[in-house]
């Protein structure tokens, strides 16, 4: 079985949907699956140094690059147009047994569907949570036209659609797909546990070996609820923390951050190392006292999956959909997006760090039974042999995220 991934930019600063379509597929292959991933160059306002249209071992995955067009003007530069990925599809898409498409709402997802249609290769999608509802009101004109002109035709021609998470599906439900939905989570690579992380975290940041230490490590971005959780940190001005902004984003909207900052009077509580990856992402993640993410909306919210992996509490929001899941097993904390609720939450972490303790522990031992991606591919190499066999998707196990949400649910046709 050959499986085609199609998804514009496997760079880091792209987030969890890169880091997944990389893990996903070299599980796949481990399992025997020939799987292997297409992209663009793309490394936000960068380019990756990779050899154009050469298939490449990329973090230990073959990857085939193709150049992005790179003009000025954001907004073209971010829809990651490639002339040469398309021809390259248009000549070889027929050599594989299903396309795997992830992402919506990009010229390299859009233009896969559109030829995998045109081919009549199968095809399923991930769309990675831009159907949800909150995505899809962000630049909302702009994404109804393409949604109407481009996307909606693709998916409703697609074999099936992959969902990360329950809440995901059920707000995808109100667009009335036609392909049958498959719930699925993403899985993790296991962290190596570093000795004395504790101590060696707080001798980096030059802090006292007993500070508490509050850690977000995701995109600063608008969707992220920042200008909730930093006003909630300055109403704790008479607690002892240190709070660790770990992440990378647009340079106007980590300005206004930093104007957050100075406003709540955090100015000298705040570590910023900018966009963090191998053992320093290791150290923050397991010597850290709390790991906040307090997002308006997530896709799946791997980072979270990785701070319970550390062993670390987490607090979200009901817009990560890993918050049923937290609240359900003891991980952490689950609050509103509300400036007061989140500040009561974290109060109550470092009041009682002894019972943050126990929570992480508990959130390790789950993670490490229920999110590995060796089970995640089996059930993924169950779906695509479904599609070739043109039987209906099978019930899923790996990873569960809490009883009866792995159910396969068929949406209603238009």
């Amino acid at each position: 079985m050959r499986i085609l991934h199609v998804i514009p930019s496997v760079a880091e600063v792209r987030g969890g949907p890169s880091r997944a379509a990389l893990e996903m597929v070299a599980a796949l292959r481990n399992g025997a699956i020939d799987a292997e991933i297409i992209a663009t160059n793309d490394n936000g306002p960068d380019l990756l140094q990779v050899p154009p249209a050469k298939r490449i071992l990329y973090q230990g995955v073959p990857v085939t690059f193709f150049p992005r067009f790179s003009p000025a003007f954001g907004p073209v530069r971010e829809y990651a147009l490639s002339q040469q990925l398309t021809m390259w599809l248009w000549q070889h898409m027929g050599d594989y047994d299903i396309v795997h498409v992830h992402a919506l709402f990009s010229y390299a997802s859009t233009v896969a569907m559109l030829l995998a249609r045109y081919k009549r290769v199968p095809y399923l999608t991930t769309p990675h949570g831009l159907l949800c509802e909150w995505s899809l009101q962000q630049q909302a004109r702009k994404k109804q036209a393409y949604w109407k002109l481009l996307d909606r035709a693709n998916l409703n021609a697609a074999q099936a659609i992959h969902f990360t998470d329950v809440k995901e599906a059920e707000e995808a439900a109100a667009l009335r797909l036609a392909p049958p939905g498959f719930v699925l989570p993403l899985g993790l690579e296991m962290p190596q546990p570093l000795s004395d992380a504790r101590a060696r975290l707080r001798q980096y940041l030059k802090l006292p070996p007993d500070e508490p230490v509050i850690l977000f490590m995701s995109r600063i971005h608008p969707k992220k609820g920042l200008d909730y959780l930093i006003p909630a940190l300055g109403k704790l001005a008479e607690e002892r923390f240190t709070f660790v902004l770990a992440g990378s984003g647009p340079d106007d909207y980590v300005q206004h951050i930093q104007q957050l900052i100075t406003t709540a009077g955090l100015g000298s509580r705040i570590r910023y190392p900018g966009f963090v990856r191998d053992e320093l992402k290791a150290l923050l993640l397991q010597g850290a006292d709390l790991f906040v993410l307090t997002s308006h909306s997530e896709n799946f919210g791997i980072v979270i999956l990785e701070a319970m992996a550390a062993g670390i509490p987490v607090l979200v929001t009901p817009g990560v959909p890993l918050a049923p899941t937290v609240a359900a097993g003891g991980f952490g904390y689950v609050c509103q997006l509300d400036q007061r609720e989140i500040a009561a939450s974290i109060w109550q972490c470092l009041q009682h760090r002894a019972e943050g303790q126990e929570m992480g522990e508990r959130a390790r031992r789950y993670v490490l039974d229920h999110f590995a991606w060796d089970r995640i591919a089996t059930e993924l190499a169950d779906v695509y042999e479904a599609i070739l066999k043109h039987e209906a998707l099978p019930r899923l196990q790996a990873g569960a995220l809490s009883v009866d949400r792995t159910m396969i649910s068929h949406h209603s046709s238009p």
